[in-house]
């Protein structure tokens, strides 16, 4: 472990304990990860900006509740993913009341969203379908990019459960993003 990871651990560790100084120090230190794994959701910067922040309150609030059962860096990862969903889901919800309930388009417009922004929305659309914890399973490995042991640490259920879920999780993306 680098020294950076070392001192967010620190960090983590004595806000936890109710350190609201080490608490500062360590919102500063993770807000660009934060930022960025935001990003790898929504395609909007103004968006991820706002999952950023959402999520950093939430760090605020639930930090007591860290037991370092898994590293700081995996619990912030969970926390940051489930924030950034949640991001989605009101943007979503706000888009449906605001067209009276019409439909989202099949397909994002291209004069208005890059391909990669579209693959996204559709990634994201996708995930909705599916049930929460595969959902998890496959947004903790395929987008934040955790091993297998941490998410299974993570989640409380064994590895093979883990790989598992991830595979049916794929395989329902799959068929949904291939319609």
């Amino acid at each position: 472990m680098d020294s950076g990871a070392t001192e967010v651990e620190e960090l983590a560790r004595a806000a936890a304990a109710g350190d609201a100084a080490a608490l500062e120090t360590l919102l500063t230190a993770v807000r660009p990860d934060v930022l960025r794994m935001c990003a790898r959701f929504l395609p909007n910067r103004d968006d991820a900006e706002d999952a950023c922040q959402d999520t950093l309150l939430a760090l605020t609030r639930s930090i007591g509740r860290f037991e370092g059962r898994s590293s700081f860096r995996t619990w912030l990862h969970r926390l940051t993913a489930n924030r950034a969903r949640s991001t989605y889901q009101r943007l979503r919800g706000r888009f449906l009341a605001e067209s009276g309930g019409a439909p989202l388009p099949d397909r994002p417009d291209p004069r208005r969203t890059s391909v990669v922004a579209g693959t996204r929305l559709d990634l994201l659309d996708a995930l909705e379908g599916l049930r929460p914890d595969l959902a998890e399973a496959v947004v903790l490995r395929d987008l934040l990019d955790l091993s297998y042991r941490d998410i299974a640490g993570l989640t409380a259920v064994p590895e093979g459960t883990v790989k598992s879920r991830i595979h049916q999780a794929r395989s329902e993306l799959r068929q949904h993003l291939g319609r």
